[in-house]
């Protein structure tokens, strides 16, 4: 079952390669959507797949890169509009 997944990602997770980490992460579970810095130091992901895939990425969220420190994530869950074409970084 396909649905949509937003992410907020707190602690040390900007400066440290997490939206590339999160880009590589999406694309290798076969995920669409975006990820982008938000301006109080978070970051957020909205990605849609396969709820597996999206759990493996959850999971590699909540770790991080090395350098990053991750406090918390957390997620809202929705169904999938299927408006995205792969993955990108965005800002």
């Amino acid at each position: 079952m396909i649905e949509s997944r937003t992410y907020l990602v707190v602690g040390r997770v900007q400066g440290v390669g997490f939206r590339w980490f999160a880009w590589d992460a999406a694309m290798r579970e076969g995920l669409s959507g975006f990820v982008h810095n938000l301006p109080d130091g978070s970051v957020e992901a909205v990605v849609e797949g396969e709820r597996d895939a999206l759990d493996r990425f959850e999971w590699k969220m909540s770790s991080g890169p090395r350098g990053a420190r991750v406090d918390h994530v957390n997620r809202e869950t929705g169904p999938a509009t299927g408006r995205y074409q792969g993955f990108s970084i965005k800002g």
